[in-house]
């Protein structure tokens, strides 16, 4: 079980919760939440911010000059950056402790969280597995049992692996015979990876651990398993070095790391990546190759033999490719080779080339995400226009029927083997709290397994899809989700969520936080920009490159159609994205600042002229394109760098930055540079504020404790920002 998905290297939506999508089950406010909106803004008066000081630094890109005076707060570790994180907290924390609701809002959001979360279970080795989380946890837990009669047992509790809960879960798989469990930890939200290895009945931890593993799975067969892990870093280097060389090995249990035996390496292209997973059938070893966050080369390794050699089936990084299953030497794949939303494929290792890959879906009019093989059946899940269909297939891709849903949503889930005839999933939406089903596939019959036990009335609120029109012409769609009976004035506090990126695609989720802004009547909108994967790899390719100021104009227009239908105006609408999505706001603030009263970009990349150089950044070049690639490209990344076009002549919003002194995805520099060029240039009195989690990374597997701290500064700094005090009774 991979706790973080292929598209990890940037989050997707629902930034402020930051689970995985097993765990999708945040619930609802208990109480009725008043309003109150001030007509009179407290007065503001500009902060004194830390002085960060400027270096004399240089660059020169095809003839152009570019100062980066902030240049040294890339060095993370050092004493004098660390000096100067202390003195930016210490004014951002000033800020947020003299909000008089702030912590009212943490107290209720504190008390609300309390209640049972459930994932939806899955089959692994003989054993029903899922996460439950019986409320405040820090991290879930994970248990097991060999059929549904049976009591539940502890598979893994992370909780107990820290005291705070910042070393957390991030991979796991069980062993085919059932009896090892091998899992991977992060420490402070790190994406650098652990492996440890236990037997599952005695919880005996074994001496196999192995170090410097990212974004590797593990991939049983036989007595070991097959990760990928890098050299070890440099000492300082561990969280801003680039990870280039790495390698996929196989573990034999009990054999001393330095044995591990060496299965697939690239020296002639060393900032390459592979991950390995196996058939059900343990006959073939799968390699992925990928050089960017779209794209992969796929070969594979005939197991039953020897000295077979490594096949390569696609050697190019053009498409998308996943093996979707395995049966009498039949290959079935899903890619989208001459087919932008998907299709599913068959070919044999006799004929393997393109050209001789049969159509055993072909494309349809919605994205395919995925298909999943069951009781001799295939279940697809679909996307359309945003929202999550289900439809099953013979093998021969003959339709059959669709999987029915409660409502519109997104589901996850449809886990299992060939033979299985029952498997679960997780159904939520914006206002429906996660829920878990149990689908018989024989019959198609679905059944509720579980649900929370939230006492709310989520019928009083309604989710609606808008269709609004962006700069080219180009239909862009938003959900907007609010109470029943919103008076349209432009006086309810709204914040607009946008990412729009690496064929990321947003879908209606549950988030507790965002109960906070619900229920105090205001609007959350989540717009589907292109540059994501809703529509397949066309709406993503035409949100990159040279094209990526369609992003920022479809956000730009989704602000100017919720100001136009009076949902908000300029003074009550916040603009948020994380990741990719921080680098969405920083720019479109940047073009558009008077459209909106608050900023919150998290764990943003905001220097588009170095964001390759550190950890995995290289990998964002097939969306964004680098300032070494061309004196074009380099002159379309500069026109839009949020730390590169700050005006000192702008009215900037109510600004506050989020990012982690452990992320490693997106290294803190990003948001150092920003707020430092922010404070330097900025004239105005709205605060600019940088606030710096410690012992967090990029946001997975952050603590409960640590979400619901973020949430509360969040919504506390939007709401008194906006003028608009929330009163609880």
């Amino acid at each position: 079980m991979n706790l973080y998905n292929k598209h990890y290297l940037f989050l997707p939506s629902n930034f402020i919760d930051m689970k995985p999508k097993l765990l999708n089950n945040i619930t609802c406010l208990s109480v009725c939440l008043l309003i109150v909106a001030c007509n009179t803004k407290p007065k503001m008066e500009k902060l004194s911010y830390p002085v960060t000081k400027k270096v004399d630094t240089t660059d020169v890109y095809f003839g152009t000059e570019v100062p980066d005076p902030y240049r040294w707060l890339e060095d993370d570790r050092s004493e004098e950056t660390q000096n100067w994180v202390v003195e930016q907290n210490k004014v951002t924390n000033s800020f947020l402790q003299n909000i008089p609701f702030r912590d009212a809002i943490k107290d209720r959001l504190t008390e609300i969280w309390d209640y049972t979360k459930m994932g939806a279970p899955f089959k692994q080795s003989g054993l029903i597995v899922y996460a439950k989380n019986d409320g405040l946890q820090n991290q879930s837990v994970y248990y097991y049992k060999k059929s549904e009669q049976d009591e539940e047992k502890v598979l893994i509790d992370p909780n107990k692996l820290s005291a705070d809960g910042t070393v957390s879960l991030s991979t796991f798989s069980i062993s085919k015979d059932g009896k090892y469990l091998g899992y991977a930890i992060s420490r402070g939200g790190s994406d650098w990876r652990e492996i440890y290895v236990k037997d599952i009945e005695s919880g005996t931890l074994l001496d196999d651990h192995i170090m410097w593993a990212k974004f590797s799975g593990i991939a049983w067969y036989k007595n070991g398993f097959f990760y990928s892990r890098f050299d070890e870093p440099k000492e300082g280097d561990e969280l801003k070095g680039e990870n280039k060389n790495p390698k996929l090995y196989y573990h034999k249990l009990g054999d001393r790391v330095e044995e591990d035996k060496v299965i697939f390496e690239d020296p002639e292209h060393p900032g390459r990546m592979a991950s390995a997973s196996v058939t059900d059938d343990d006959k073939y070893l799968l390699i992925y190759q990928t050089e960017s966050t779209s794209g992969n080369a796929l070969y594979i390794k005939d197991l039953s033999k020897k000295s077979s050699r490594i096949i390569k089936v696609v050697d190019d990084f053009d498409n998308d490719h996943s093996i979707v299953d395995h049966h009498k030497g039949t290959f079935l794949l899903s890619t989208n080779y001459k087919a932008p939303k998907k299709r599913i494929v068959k070919f044999s290792l006799n004929k393997y080339a393109k050209e001789y890959w049969e159509d055993v879906i072909p494309e349809q009019n919605d994205v395919l995400n995925s298909v999943s093989v069951l009781d001799g059946k295939m279940v697809a899940q679909y996307m359309s226009d945003a929202q999550d269909i289900v439809k099953v297939f013979d093998t021969n891709g003959t339709y059959l029927y669709n999987v029915d849903l409660p409502a519109i949503g997104s589901v996850a889930g449809f886990s299992g083997k060939r033979e299985d005839t029952e498997t679960y999933f997780s159904f939520n939406s914006f206002v429906y709290p996660s829920a878990i089903y149990k689908y018989d596939v024989t019959s198609n019959n679905t059944e509720l397994y579980w649900q929370p036990d939230i006492d709310i009335d989520f019928s009083q609120y309604e989710t609606k899809q808008v269709f609004f029109t962006s700069k080219d012409g180009t239909q862009v769609p938003m959900f907007i989700v609010h109470k029943k009976g919103l008076v349209l004035d432009g006086n309810n506090p709204t914040m607009l969520y946008g990412y729009g990126g690496f064929n990321i695609s947003l879908t209606p989720s549950f988030s507790l936080s965002r109960m906070v802004l619900l229920e105090n009547g205001g609007v959350y909108a989540m717009v589907n920009l292109r540059g994501g994967g809703e529509y397949g790899k066309e709406w993503h390719q035409a949100g990159t490159k040279l094209q990526k100021q369609n992003v920022f104009d479809d956000c730009i227009a989704a602000a100017e159609y919720l100001i136009a239908q009076k949902y908000a105006s300029p003074q009550k609408l916040a603009l948020m994205g994380g990741s990719n999505g921080g680098l969405l706001v920083g720019a479109v603030v940047n073009q558009r600042p008077d459209l909106f009263q608050v900023a919150i970009p998290a764990v943003g990349v905001m220097d588009m002229l170095r964001y390759h150089k550190f950890t995995i950044g290289r990998f964002w070049a097939t969306d964004y394109g680098t300032s070494a690639d061309s004196k074009e490209m380099f002159d379309y990344l500069y026109a839009y760098s949020p730390i590169h076009n700050i005006r000192k002549e702008v009215e900037y919003p109510a600004t506050m930055v989020l990012t982690a002194d452990h992320d490693d995805r997106v290294v803190p520099a990003h948001s150092f540079k920003y707020i430092a060029a922010l404070q330097n240039t900025y004239q105005g009195n709205n605060p600019v504020l940088i606030r710096i989690d410690s012992k967090a990374g990029h946001g997975a597997g952050k603590p409960t404790s640590k979400q619901i701290e973020e949430a509360a500064d969040l919504y506390s700094f939007m709401f008194y920002n906006m003028h608009f005090a929330p009163l609880y009774e």
